[in-house]
């Protein structure tokens, strides 16, 4: 055994507990789901190796694409390293293994035993190392993880300039057949996994800041036949058309050289809400600071539960600390402005809204509910999300601009993650996709979930850039982006009530990078959806016919026109 092995052991003991900072729902939450993959794999940790040695001809295949990467002898780290057997296999000169299960630990160790490896109980998202490694292997792993970006961000801290990173994941178009293969008892029961195909995992590795050196697909055939086998493992998995249906995808991956540093920014966090009382407090808790300054502005959209009251609650409690402002999307004659210099910001008149910041109401007044009462469903506002985004983004002095919808849904402790890529040039704009992790129960319902599938088919076709989450509220952008895109707004017309359209197409035709943050979804803990289903699906459909005909038919007629860049 190397002195460096020895040294692992003695230090870390064979368990590292992840660090989890302060105490909060957030953390409790994700700690929760970390806890659930490691009882899992407690619980099967025994018969690990028996499902192994069932499935033996796959697993022999994802030992080829890592052999072909890393050599005998080399420094070797292995995320999810299960019973050890394809640490051992690799034959490093030095090697460690990391599980968060401590069952799947205790197995490896007696397996491996003398033969001068490491393994330690830890979470493949707080690394406990601080020394390089030459070579790092995350194989069948990331559908596990609650914070994929995360851990891929956290191999920078173990990693050299030329480590190489052997990232095997397998194909989510393969779940009902392996579900088939659970239920007949061919294939180790799994836990439940985050929705990764091929392009997630090659988004998350650009947000993780790392350069995809090659990319493999394995295993059209995963059960060994004569003949068939090598002809479809071999050959056939090598045509770019069969790629997309095997079973394994690999890539080799370094950290990107000449990491950029991000530039400090001044952020403002546009907060949409209608009777959302029940959030406001939470939303200015749990949203963190960011960058060099961060503005909160709640956009009341004419709420009858209280909500407006809230706001300048939180206002008045925070006053001197942080930055917090109202605009109401409908002002209200003689309201309290002195709480909220914010407050009446549009004039109003007849249905629609005209002028900008500072301007003079002349709504007429509305009625608010009792505090505390439950208001009940409601509906959206008749002038829509969009009309309130456009009001905040209108009022707002950060240099870059956040959506981050007030029924919390996707959590406001994610929004360094939706800064991080903007700040460092990564990407120009930033949209959350909820469609790589599981939902919690009753985040959203299943006609949803296949309305927001369906759209982001549709979507990516349309704008020539991968979109997986059309309708997740989320998204970001520079204010200097969205000047130009606020000058070209006409050339799609002002439809969209819902905002999130006005920008993607705005940002697609403008030709911004865009990137995609997953989210952990989250079901609602206070108020009501304004969504409805049919009314704002056949919108979805009328604004896709719009895009359709800007973005694509201009194009074959020959009919397009370029933006106008200067703002």
């Amino acid at each position: 055994m190397s002195v460096e092995v020895q040294d692992v052991k003695a230090r870390y003991g064979g368990s590292v507990a992840p660090d989890f900072g302060v105490v909060s729902d957030d953390r409790l939450y994700r700690y929760r789901v970390r806890q659930q993959v490691a009882k899992w794999f407690d619980r099967h940790a025994r018969t690990r190796t028996h499902w192994r040695e069932r499935n033996a001809y796959y697993h022999s295949e994802v030992l080829r694409l890592a052999k072909q990467v890393i050599p005998p002898g080399a420094r070797v780290l292995q995320l999810g390293c299960g019973n050890g057997d394809l640490l051992a296999a690799l034959k490093p000169g030095f090697g460690v293994g990391i599980d968060v299960s401590g069952g799947m630990v205790r197995e490896a160790n007696a397996r491996w035993e003398g033969h001068g490896l490491a393994f330690v109980q830890a979470d493949a998202q707080e690394l406990p190392f601080s020394g390089t490694f030459d070579y790092i292997v995350c194989s069948d792993i990331l559908g596990y993880l609650e914070d994929i970006q995360a851990a891929l961000a956290g191999l920078h801290a173990v990693s050299g300039p030329r480590t190489s990173i052997v990232i095997t994941a397998w194909n989510w178009a393969w779940q009902p057949i392996l579900w088939l293969g659970e239920r007949l008892g061919w294939k180790m029961p799994d836990a439940e996994q985050n929705w990764l195909g091929r392009n997630d995992i090659e988004n998350l590795v650009v947000l993780a800041d790392l350069e995809a050196r090659t990319r493999n697909a394995a295993l059209l055939l995963p059960k060994e036949v004569p003949v068939l086998s090598p002809i479809m493992n071999r050959l056939l998995v090598q045509i770019p058309l069969f790629q997309h249906l095997a079973l394994v995808h690999a890539w080799t991956v370094r950290p990107a050289g000449n990491r950029p540093v991000a530039e400090a920014l001044t952020c403002t966090v546009i907060v949409p809400c209608r009777n959302e009382e029940g959030n406001i407090a939470a939303a200015v808790d749990r949203l963190p600071a960011l960058g060099a300054h961060t503005e909160l502005i709640f956009v009341d959209g004419a709420s009858t539960d209280g909500t407006r009251e809230a706001i300048l609650e939180q206002i008045a409690k925070h006053d001197g600390i942080r930055d917090i402002k109202l605009i109401d999307q409908v002002p209200l004659p003689g309201a309290d402005h002195r709480g909220s210099p914010f407050a009446a910001t549009s004039g109003f008149v007849g249905r629609s809204f005209v002028g900008s910041a500072n301007g003079n109401s002349s709504a007429g007044s509305r009625s608010a509910g009792p505090r505390g009462v439950d208001a009940g469903p409601v509906t959206m506002l008749k002038l829509g999300k969009g009309d309130a985004v456009r009001k905040g983004f209108g009022a707002a002095s950060g240099d870059v601009l956040f959506i981050l919808d007030a029924d919390l849904t996707v959590p406001p402790e994610d929004m360094p993650k939706f800064l991080e890529p903007i700040a460092t040039g990564r990407a120009e704009f930033i949209n959350g996709t909820r469609l790589v992790y599981p939902l919690e129960d009753e985040a959203m319902g299943i006609i949803n979930l296949a309305g927001n599938r369906f759209f982001s088919m549709v979507f990516t076709w349309l704008l020539g850039q991968r979109i997986k989450d059309t309708l997740c509220g989320t998204k970001v952008l520079r204010a200097s982006d969205y000047r130009v895109l606020v000058a070209n707004r006409t050339y799609f017309g002002d439809y969209d009530p819902f905002g999130d359209f006005d920008l993607l197409f705005g940002a697609a035709r403008l030709g911004l990078r865009i990137l995609e943050v997953p989210v952990r979804y989250r079901r609602r803990t206070s108020g009501y959806s304004k969504v409805q289903v049919f009314k704002h699906g056949m919108l979805l459909l009328r604004m896709s016919a719009i895009g359709f005909r800007r973005l694509k038919l201009a194009r074959w007629l020959g009919n397009a026109t370029p933006p106008n860049i200067t703002g």
